[in-house]
């Protein structure tokens, strides 16, 4: 039996500051550093970033964030 893939979800630039609440000049700059996932070129003047990793990436602050607060 084949399991079939689901389509990855793809968000551009405005559903990425309304589901992160950071600002643009921020996603870049995350994104330039490396703590940010990379987008993806849908063409020449369009990209977007994949839904699961920016889903991935604010888990990620949550739990750093409570961790920290527990060592305190």
């Amino acid at each position: 039996m084949q399991t079939q893939a689901v389509p990855a979800q793809l968000l551009r630039l405005p559903a990425v500051i309304d589901r992160t609440g950071l600002s643009r000049t921020s996603i870049y700059r995350h994104e330039a550093a490396g703590t940010f996932p990379r987008r993806v070129k849908l063409g020449k003047h369009a990209s977007a970033w994949l839904a699961a990793d920016v889903d991935r990436w604010i888990a990620q602050r949550v739990a750093a964030s409570r961790a920290q607060k527990e060592v305190a």
